[in-house]
């Protein structure tokens, strides 16, 4: 089921985290922190949104690096119910689409919780300081890629958080599939 994400709710700031990553490395929120931004994304491997766009959030990673803003991923999905999520399969992922970032495990679920991810994808671009600027789409794709020239939202909120420390006021909202939940 299709799921959208909330406005930006500007300068709230990032929860902090440390989980393990399919590097085999445990990366915490400090460790990873750009000068200029901080991109945290959450994804899944088997999310056609997520599949449909990809290339396009790695290509948008490499490029913000240049501006000094970092970015990760992590997958909170239950893996139990969506086995394609598992972190083995997060790390054939990770490498068959040549991660530039990290891509991180939340198997307790807390972190996606302390964000309130809503679904995959779902973006939260922090500036400095760690407040939140953006929490919109990566573009206007859907379960396909939009076409090659449409304009790349997340890029270019997160270029202006880099250089200015503030997100635009007009975000559109991400959409994809909601957070696989485990039973309570």
């Amino acid at each position: 089921m299709a799921e959208e994400t909330p406005i930006c709710d500007f300068g709230w700031k990032a929860p902090a985290f440390t989980l393990p990553g399919v590097d085999g490395k445990s990366h915490s929120l400090e460790t990873l922190r750009g000068p200029k931004g901080t991109l945290v994304m959450f994804i899944c491997n088997h999310c056609p949104y997520v599949k449909a766009v990809i290339d396009r959030i790695v290509r948008d990673a490499q490029e913000l690096a240049a501006y000094g803003v970092s970015a990760v991923a992590i997958s909170s999905n239950d893996t139990v119910h969506y086995p394609e999520d598992s972190f083995d399969n997060m790390k054939r992922f990770a490498e068959a689409h040549r991660f530039g970032f990290p891509y991180l495990f939340d198997e307790s679920q807390d972190v996606a919780r302390a964000y309130g991810a809503a679904c995959t994808p779902d973006f939260f671009g922090f500036n400095d300081k760690l407040e939140l600027q953006y929490r919109g789409r990566l573009d206007a794709s859907r379960k396909e890629a939009a076409h090659a020239g449409v304009r790349r939202d997340l890029f270019e909120a997160m270029k202006g958080v880099a250089l200015t420390g503030r997100g635009p006021r007009e975000q559109a909202p991400s959409i994809g599939c909601s957070i696989k939940w485990k039973a309570a």
